[in-house]
């Protein structure tokens, strides 16, 4: 008997859901003419095409910016292992932020940071 109610629950729960996401799509349309009221900008009407061409340096610096974003997300943890590791984790974390250096300082050389 528990599991007829509980299953019960779980099909009503599911009606409900269904239900209240039904009543908000009538709630909150979409316009018909979607190039017409694009929701770019806060509203306003796009200045550019959306697949509109970019400078070549935008990658690079997105890349070197993956890079440190890279290496924070990796930071956090490492700071909870070197507690329990000792040394080695540390060691092994100057060889990696070694290597983004590496890829930082090639990226200087060959002028990624200059824009004119």
């Amino acid at each position: 008997m528990s599991g007829v109610l509980a299953l019960a629950v779980v099909a009503g729960a599911a009606v409900v859901g269904v239900g209240v996401v039904v009543a908000v799509s009538w709630l909150v349309r979409v316009a018909r003419r979607p190039l017409v009221a694009a929701p770019h900008a806060g509203g306003f009407p796009p200045v550019e095409h959306a697949v509109s061409r970019f400078h070549v340096r935008w990658s690079t610096i997105a890349l070197v910016f993956l890079a440190f974003d890279m290496e924070m997300i990796f930071m956090y943890p490492w700071t909870l292992v070197l507690a329990r590791s000792g040394a080695g984790a540390a060691v092994e974390m100057f060889a990696f932020l070694g290597v983004l250096l590496v890829g930082v300082l090639y990226a200087w050389r060959e002028g990624a940071f200059r824009w004119s």
